[in-house]
């Protein structure tokens, strides 16, 4: 199970399920994508400013001088009276005038006891301040006023007469009704206009819908009537595709980038750098008309309990301030854009980097696989940190971002489980059979033991007891005695044998069979060999005089060493293997063990290992012998003594 988990398997199901959570697009999903555009809004903001909106914001102060809100509409008359007369080009009105000013004379006669004679002669001689509010706005023909929408409500003509080419209203946000001001101020305007913001998980305004429908009419946005009435259209035409909403027109020339959905993303600017005016500044003695001339004007509501803030990338700030930042993205033409398709490439590119890392991280090391981590990284965030601040591309780096990180993760941590158990296999399977520091190095180093065989040079020792027959008839009632015996014979070869950086292939009851120069390369591996041979009969030497003050039996050794080219490496089933070696000169080094009684020598050296090392030890040659399954004739050599 534990292989299974870090598998490579198990990656590509993890990555699977990430993209899955992708493709899902959940409300996590997109406020991550958000908040990453969000800090590149806040690294960069717009740089460009068209120097052509003025805020107007009515303030506690203005409160204080003009009364509690809502004003009386000859008040509201006087301030457009103001900016209209002061140049503006349009006035957008962030307020809703929903209801009849309470304060007009004609809603105050209504609400007093009276005959009908009496309220018709004061209605001729008190202001309907309605009526002036409207004819005000009508004569600058400037006035851009606010709808609102609801749940439900009465179904309302649009403005503007809308144009649609396909099926344009399954992809418009749709709302139950809409609140519109009332008919007599409505008179008075050139553009009526929804005011909304797209809905967010996290409630932080990017996004602007242009169209909504309601009751299966189309209404246009405050934002779309002013390019509408800038341009001098009469009407605004919706093209839809098979992939959305494509494109929103009031001419052959002039519209709204938008997206699927008819949203315009907003490119905030620095809220500061924007010029803010009061209404009493307008409405006092030392107005100034530059700030006004020539520019959109927005007003909206800046005290205390009366404005609504709302989130942005640059932090809380007002209806009206928003509306100015979307006119000012439309008038400085630096517009972010995202293409219907967006989603279906970073998906695409995300599957096939992540499938790329899946491949390369298991073949390379941590020295590299880091780099690499950073380097796709660094280039996904750059590129599509440099796609929004040159282009206005809005590419979401930040699933990707997590996802690559993520697969890296898993893939290294698969590594270094994978490595940690071929440590500990390496540790299991040769601690017993060659020395620590050997058994280190093969754990630091893995690549060092090529498990899945080959074929090199090596030198072969086989060290078996000569006549072991008779040493086990005399332990024939005592086995254990005989078993403690030969421990303490294989303990003190075995040692010798690791200490000169052999490899302990196997025990075969009281044989020893053992290699040099593999797992680790070693090119001394005649030499050493018979080194081995020399400090075991040195080792035995001693043993003897042991088991002899023991009134034990002596013990009588042939080695046979023999070099030569054999495979090595993992041997066995799929169940049950070891490492050890297989081969002609292995079979030939036993076969010189078992002549050495014949011979009458300790020591039996094949010709081959004799080579090259003749000037580290003496030979003497002992004869050319034939061995079986061996035609030709072999010599043989002992260390002189």
């Amino acid at each position: 199970m534990n292989k299974f988990l870090t598998s490579i398997w198990m990656v590509v199901i993890v990555a699977a399920l990430l993209l899955g959570i992708r493709i899902d697009n959940s409300d996590t999903v997109k406020t991550l994508r958000y908040k990453t555009w969000d800090t590149f809004q806040t690294i960069q903001p717009r740089q460009l400013l068209s120097d052509s909106v003025t805020v107007v914001n009515i303030t506690e102060e203005d409160l204080k001088t003009y009364g509690q809100w809502p004003w009386p509409r000859h008040v509201m008359a006087m301030l457009h009276a103001r900016i209209a007369d002061a140049g503006a080009l349009l006035v957008n009105y962030n307020i809703l005038f929903a209801e009849p000013d309470r304060m007009s004379g004609v809603n105050y006669l209504k609400s007093m006891p009276m005959t009908n004679e009496l309220r018709e002669q004061l209605g001729n001689v008190l202001l309907d301040t309605d009526a002036v509010f409207s004819t005000v706005l009508k004569e600058s023909g400037r006035a851009v006023l606010m709808m609102g929408v609801k749940n439900d409500g009465i179904e309302l003509p649009s403005t503007t007469q809308i144009i649609e080419k396909g099926n344009v209203k399954p992809w418009l946000y749709e709302f139950g009704g809409i609140v519109s001001p009332t008919m007599r101020i409505s008179a008075g305007s050139i553009g009526m206009g929804v005011n909304i913001t797209s809905p967010e998980p996290d409630a932080v305004v990017r996004k602007m819908p242009v169209l909504i429908h309601i009751n299966g009419k189309i209404y246009p946005s405050m934002i779309l009537e002013n390019v509408r009435v800038l341009n001098g259209s009469k009407r605004i035409k919706v093209i839809a595709k098979e992939h959305g909403i494509d494109e929103v027109l009031v001419s052959k020339k002039a519209g709204i980038p938008v997206n699927h959905n008819a949203e315009m993303y907003i490119n905030y600017a620095d809220p500061e750098l924007y010029v803010q005016m009061s209404a009493t500044e307008i409405l006092g003695n030392n107005f100034n008309e530059n700030k006004i001339k020539g520019r959109i004007v927005v007003v909206g509501m800046d005290a205390a309990g009366l404005s609504v803030l709302k989130y942005t990338p640059h932090g809380l700030t007002t209806d009206q301030m928003i509306t100015a930042q979307a006119l000012d993205t439309l008038l400085t033409g630096k517009y972010l854009t995202r293409t219907p398709q967006a989603d279906t490439y970073e998906i695409i590119s995300m599957a096939l980097l992540g499938l790329l890392m899946i491949i390369l991280i298991p073949r390379v090391s941590v020295l590299f696989s880091v780099p690499l981590l950073v380097f796709v990284l660094g280039g996904i965030s750059y590129a599509s940190y440099m796609a929004y601040a040159h282009k206005g591309f809005l590419v979401d780096p930040s699933f990707a971002v997590l996802y690559i990180f993520l697969i890296w993760s898993h893939s290294t941590y698969n590594n270094f489980a994978t490595q940690s158990r071929l440590r500990q296999q390496i540790k299991k399977q040769f601690e017993h059979y060659l020395d620590p520091g050997m058994v280190k190095k093969l754990q630091k180093d893995p690549s060092l033991l090529k498990l899945g065989g080959e074929t090199k040079t090596m030198t072969f020792l086989f060290c078996d007891i000569r006549g072991f027959t008779p040493i086990s008839e005399k332990y024939k009632g005592n086995p254990a005695g005989l078993t403690k015996l030969i421990n303490r014979f294989l303990t003190r070869m075995t040692d010798v044998i690791i200490a000169n950086g052999g490899t302990i292939d196997k025990f075969m009851g009281d044989c020893i069979m053992a290699f040099w120069n593999a797992p680790i390369e070693n090119m001394k591996h005649r030499e050493l060999a018979v080194k081995s041979a020399l400090e075991m009969t040195v080792a035995l030497s001693e043993l003897n005089m042991h088991l002899q003050a023991e009134g034990l039996p002596q013990i009588n050794i042939g080695i046979g060493i023999n070099t030569g080219d054999a495979l090595v490496g993992n041997m066995g089933s799929e169940q049950r293997f070891d490492y050890s070696v297989i081969g002609d000169a292995v079979n030939l080094a036993s076969r010189l063990e078992s002549s050495s009684k014949t011979l009458g020598k300790t020591i039996v050296i094949g010709e081959n290992t004799r080579h090259t090392i003749e000037t580290v030890y003496p030979f003497d040659y002992i004869d050319s012998i034939t061995v079986k399954g061996k035609s030709e004739a072999i010599k043989v050599y002992t260390v002189a003594t």
